[in-house]
């Protein structure tokens, strides 16, 4: 059994390996958790007591296979009840993730792997992101930036990058939701900004910044 605060940092330095090879610093972490680095410094030597990290003074942290596991398992139950919220009882993909946060603590792994049978085993969360199986395994998505795309290319919108309440509500202001298929039209050369054709009719124009968030599959 482990407290919620020690299941979070797990999972924030799960997030962040997956997009650094190197061992993770202790300002990142407090970065994503939003807490002081002295703060940061105390969980990770609670962490390494329990052999959930792997901590070298100077270098950073490495999740060990138990923390691994552990932040994995965090994961899996916060996308699953992220999808149950959007899909079944019909909240917004932008109100979905503070409750999943408390939601994804509960311990019974009998709810969970129910829950995950209830929706039919779903390989995406509401924002794109893969939920791992039972066994931890997690389904590599081939999912590119939009801001990739060239001009006349063809693509789903598959998922999200920044998953802020503010950038979700903006994308469904302009209409721009998970499964729209998004043609670009033109990249404006000055500013990297997009022009698309939505579900080859609707015409619209996104900002780098909006099309370097947007995660696509090209068709």
């Amino acid at each position: 059994m482990y407290s919620y605060t020690e299941e979070n940092y797990l999972k924030a330095i799960y997030k962040l390996s997956e997009k650094a090879e190197e061992a993770i610093n202790t300002n990142s972490i407090a970065d994503v958790l939003q807490t002081k680095a002295a703060s940061v410094t105390d969980m990770i030597k609670k962490l390494s007591d329990k052999k959930l990290l792997k901590y070298e003074k100077y270098k950073g942290v490495l999740l060990t296979e138990k923390g691994k596991k552990i932040a994995i398992e965090t994961v899996r139950k916060h996308r699953l009840w992220e999808t149950f919220l959007h899909d079944k009882l019909k909240f917004g993909w932008d109100e979905v993730h503070d409750i999943a946060e408390q939601l994804e603590h509960i311990q019974s792994n009998l709810l969970i792997d129910k829950l995950d049978e209830f929706l039919d085993f779903p390989s995406h969360d509401p924002h794109g992101d893969p939920i791992p199986t039972k066994q931890g395994e997690i389904k590599k998505s081939n999912f590119i930036l939009l801001s990739e795309l060239k001009e006349k290319q063809k693509a789903n919108m598959s998922g999200v990058v920044d998953h802020s309440s503010v950038f979700l509500k903006h994308l469904d202001k302009i209409g721009l939701t998970l499964g729209r298929v998004c043609e670009v039209t033109e990249v404006n050369e000055f500013d990297g900004s997009v022009t698309l054709k939505v579900d080859a009719k609707k015409q619209l124009y996104i900002s780098k910044e909006v099309a370097k968030n947007i995660l696509v599959k090209v068709k």
